[in-house]
């Protein structure tokens, strides 16, 4: 059931619309003027508003503005009866969605509501789409490591030198990977992911140089692996150090020659990539323990890019939780919460354990649990356990 606000300083208006549209099946509040317009769609998020233009206090354009700056995305139609074309162009110009005068054409309002409702739910939706789809997330911090992390990547990727990402589980190992990648001059090619950890140590071969059909029980077809397939572009490997020891022979012939071997194959076939590492591990003392190649650590670790962990960079987290408010919000379709300074400094002295990844599911979180504004007992309840 969609909501709408219906603000116009007539009340026989607002009854009037508010019976044609109840009996339509939407739920409806009214506001008798601009200012009190303004304090309920900051209180609520609405499906649609319909604004008379002349009205005390506040009239129709100024509580246009101010609804923009509050959430652009709910369509307003306007509605007077002192209506002509220039007002009707300059509602429109400031973010109006129609104009309709009035006494309003029953047949006309419902569908202008109606149509203005499927576009908003159509805006909405790509938002979410382009967002998901999009190639990089913004890089959120000033702080001085960040500041130091983003000052390495311009520098670095235009080359194609290799690159070893270091770092705790969940402090954006593969953000910085896909920067690196978005700014060297591969962006026009594929940047291919694979989670090393996450491939049965018998299928990892495989899954990097691909097989020929037939080549083990399973192999019933030929099968491309990620090195053909980031060719021309980028290949990230992500959690390296889980890798098998004869998964990384492999890699390091693939490094050294350019070349690779599918599985079950005698051809080598030439392979352009550059390769990303990351591990949250310490990979000389892998090497110590016999799990992991010197040989290959120093071909994968020509640059070394350290990412600190959430506890290191406390400084950033307030941009990090206004970015999550924004993008959890929009998601959601409600309008932007507001979080306390009392509450930010709160969550600035939690033991982030699970690094930006926490951050960004406790904020998702204080989003459906708190009220419209996040309060520091909103943290004291959802994220500090007793």
């Amino acid at each position: 059931m969609a909501d709408i606000l219906i603000i116009d300083d007539e009340k026989a208006i607002r009854k009037t619309l508010t019976e044609i549209l109840s009996f339509e099946g939407y739920k409806i509040d009214e506001a008798a003027d601009g200012e009190e317009g303004v304090k309920k769609f900051k209180e609520k998020t609405f499906d649609l508003v319909l604004c008379d233009i002349k009205m005390p206090k506040l009239d129709g354009i100024e509580f246009l503005q101010k609804a923009g700056e509050i959430n652009p995305d709910v369509p307003i139609i306007m509605i007077s009866g002192h209506g002509n074309i220039e007002t009707a162009v300059e509602a429109v110009k400031k973010g109006a969605y129609d104009y309709i005068s009035k006494p309003p054409d029953l047949n006309r309002l419902l569908i202008t509501i109606r149509n203005a409702m499927d576009k908003s739910s159509l805006v909405t939706e790509t938002k979410v789409l382009k967002r998901r789809v999009s190639k990089v997330q913004e890089m959120i911090g000033e702080s001085s490591p960040i500041k130091k992390i983003k000052e390495t990547i311009e520098k670095v990727a235009p080359t194609d030198a290799r690159i070893l990402i270091t770092g705790e589980n969940g402090v954006g190992k593969e953000l910085v990977a896909r920067w690196v990648h978005e700014k060297s001059n591969r962006a026009s090619g594929p940047i291919v992911e694979v989670n090393c950890a996450a491939i049965p140590t018998e299928l990892i071969e495989s899954e990097l140089f691909g097989h020929e059909k037939g080549s083990f029980t399973s192999a019933i077809k030929q099968r491309i692996g990620k090195f053909e397939s980031a060719s021309g572009g980028t290949l990230f490997l992500d959690e390296i150090g889980d890798m098998s020891a004869n998964a990384q022979a492999k890699v390091l012939r693939a490094l050294q020659e350019g070349k690779i071997t599918r599985v079950g194959a005698d051809k080598d076939i030439t392979v352009d990539v550059r390769v990303i590492a990351a591990t949250n591990k310490d990979l000389l003392k892998e090497v110590e323990a016999k799990n992991f190649r010197l040989d290959l650590y120093h071909r994968l670790s020509v640059i070394l890019i350290h990412v600190p962990s959430l506890n290191e960079r406390r400084d950033d987290i307030p941009m990090l939780v206004d970015q999550f408010l924004t993008d959890i919000c929009s998601d959601y379709g409600i309008v932007k919460k507001v979080i306390d300074d009392d509450a930010i400094k709160l969550l600035q002295q939690y033991n982030w354990t699970g690094n930006i990844r926490e951050l960004r599911n406790v904020v998702e979180r204080l989003v459906i649990l708190s009220g419209k504004a996040i309060t520091t007992e909103d943290i004291r309840s959802y994220v500090m356990p007793k």
